[in-house]
């Protein structure tokens, strides 16, 4: 997404009339999570200011009688209460997820990655719906093209019934031929506190970078996971056409909004 994040996070990029980030905290709140842990670093300080109170810019709004802009936010944190910590260097995903050992305890957790939104019924919904029943860790997952799993952690396993898999294997980027099955990863998943050993246990791969993939890996020879095809679309807002795409797919369920740009869209199908 250069040059557009330059000097701000990409998951402050606006989608509609919010950041990213917002989307991803909201779908939090909607399963009825009410303390959530933003991992980020000094470069990303624009992610914890965002959640926080702006008392200048508030008055501003009320004194012109707009203080509705920041109705979304505040009602957000009304319902989700938002801590930050920072990961001081860039070592992967699995030393990002370490970082929220002292904040979970001994409590399952959901994480959820700040630069894939979704359209639909929310993941952490579908997801929270499954750990009450299975109880186990658990993977969101797409079906993608099986000439896109390359590029992507793919899961094999057995279906159980139709949208649910009993994961048997994580295979990250393989090639086509070599792919157990056309589920991908998904930016969503469901931890308990035993993934935490298993990151310890995790040596770093490319780049000093310790893998949440692989810390996965072992977490499985430990205790069943479970993989949950999510209902709703990815949208990977890194991706400057698939950004754009989030945008109209969200705009398309604002009917004020669709109303003033379903015939700008469709002048240019034309």
């Amino acid at each position: 997404m250069l040059p557009a994040a330059k000097s701000i996070p990409k998951e402050m990029l606006p989608v509609l009339d919010r950041p990213a980030i917002q989307y991803v905290v909201e779908e939090a709140a909607a399963a009825g999570i009410g303390e959530a842990l933003l991992i980020t670093s000094r470069h990303k300080r624009a992610i914890e200011d965002h959640f926080d109170r702006d008392g200048e810019l508030e008055t501003r709004l009320a004194d012109s009688g707009r203080e509705n802009l920041l109705a979304s936010i505040h009602e957000l944190t009304k319902k989700i209460r938002i801590h930050s910590t920072r990961q001081a260097e860039q070592r992967g995903l699995g030393d990002a997820v370490n970082h929220a050992r002292g904040f979970c305890g001994d409590d399952p957790f959901v994480c959820l990655l700040g630069d894939a939104l979704f359209s639909g019924e929310p993941p952490c919904v579908q997801l929270a719906a499954a750990f009450a029943e299975l109880q186990t860790p658990l993977i969101g997952l797409e079906e993608v093209p099986l000439e896109k799993v390359h590029r992507y952690g793919i899961v094999g396993g057995t279906m159980i019934r139709p949208g649910l898999i009993r994961i048997e294997s994580l295979v990250e980027k393989p090639a086509p031929t070599a792919a157990p099955s056309r589920l991908a990863i998904a930016a969503r998943y469901v931890f308990t506190p035993a993934i935490f050993d298993c990151i310890d246990q995790t040596p770093p791969g490319a780049g000093g970078e310790i893998q949440l993939t692989d810390a996965m890996k072992l977490l499985l020879k430990r205790t069943p996971i479970h993989g949950v095809v999510l209902s709703a679309k990815r949208h990977d807002i890194g991706d400057p056409a698939d950004w754009l795409i989030a945008n109209v797919q969200l705009a398309a369920a604002n009917p004020a909004l669709w109303k003033r740009l379903e015939p700008i869209l469709r002048g240019l199908i034309r």
